[in-house]
């Protein structure tokens, strides 16, 4: 499991981890605005975007997967940021892979399980003949009873490829997400803490982190910060840019 990746700039390692159904070009502003003083690689999970696809996928897997990464790059350690799913894996990777983590930020995510929302979305897209459709616009139209949200939905058929021919395809395996749905709701755990610093940094209009989650997150992150950002959602990268960079920057400095 040789994941995708991009590079940007120079110094000390970061690496970035997109949510579900995501993929790098999800950080390409962050991406950006890091590489001004770091070396960044925003990462395709296993299943998504350009990286291979597997029947396997749950965190300890994903985490083994960016040490493959950083060893391939010669990266003995690097700060790691993960959003949503991608945020689920930088924690299991912190408290798996302690010596070759500089520090942690998770982006509105919780340690704990939580309940099903997408597969039923996946089951939608699953459900398509794609082989039916000319353009994108009649896929966005079909899949609209089951997914009413018009953004949602934008988002994603970026997964939406087309090959040699001009047939679409989906370019996430999402055979191979699904089947592994259970996995990627269950909490992440660990017997040992992350003792080094660590950054949650929540959307105030989601409920992905919770107040009654901050136990949870400070006993396997002791030495974390918990801070939200006034207006955002669950994508607070994308929502809140500025204000997101602006945590970051701090905490990393």
């Amino acid at each position: 499991m040789q994941l995708f990746s991009k590079e940007y700039g120079q110094g000390r390692a970061i690496v970035l981890l997109h949510g579900l159904f995501g993929s790098s070009d999800n950080w390409h502003y962050v991406a950006m605005q890091l590489s001004e003083h770091f070396r960044v690689f925003p990462l395709d999970l296993r299943n998504h975007g350009q990286s291979p696809h597997s029947d396997e996928m749950n965190y300890p897997l994903m985490a083994a997967d960016v040490v493959k990464f950083l060893d391939s790059k010669n990266v003995e350690a690097a700060t790691i940021i993960g959003h949503s799913l991608g945020g689920k894996t930088a924690m299991q990777f912190a408290l798996q892979f302690p010596e070759r983590t500089e520090k942690l930020i998770v982006e509105d995510m919780a340690p704990r399980a939580y309940a099903s929302v997408y597969e039923n979305f996946m089951v939608a897209m699953l459900a398509l003949d794609l082989s039916k459709y000319q353009a994108r616009q009649q896929i966005e139209e079909a899949l609209a009873p089951e997914i009413p949200d018009l953004t949602l939905r934008r988002f994603l058929l970026k997964n939406l490829g087309r090959n040699s021919e001009g047939r679409f395809f989906w370019k996430i395996y999402l055979e191979g997400i699904r089947k592994n749905a259970a996995a990627l709701r269950a909490p992440i755990s660990s017997s040992t803490p992350f003792t080094k610093p660590a950054l949650f940094v929540r959307g105030e209009k989601s409920d992905y982190v919770r107040v009654e989650d901050e136990i949870l997150i400070r006993q396997l992150f002791p030495h974390s910060k918990i801070e939200s950002i006034a207006g955002a959602g669950h994508w607070v990268h994308s929502e809140k840019p500025e204000e997101f960079m602006s945590l970051v920057r701090e905490f990393l400095s």
